[in-house]
């Protein structure tokens, strides 16, 4: 059975949980059509493109103008 050759120290297994490594907030681009904030690599919501293609359509009532 594994065990442990020594004790981890608490500033080992801090560093260790820390969030220090990851990122605070989501990759956001703007929007090349509508100019809408949304995050990157997917289909924007409000207009309903992606990479300057119409991918899905939105209807008018759902668009917060």
């Amino acid at each position: 059975m594994a065990v442990p050759k020594r004790k981890v120290s608490k500033a080992r297994r801090d560093k260790r949980r820390s969030n220090v490594w990851k990122l605070e907030l989501p990759g956001m681009t703007k929007c090349p059509k509508c100019g809408e904030y949304n995050l990157a690599h997917r289909v924007c919501k409000s207009c309903g493109t992606y990479d300057g293609k119409e991918v899905v359509s939105v209807s008018e009532k759902s668009k917060k103008d």
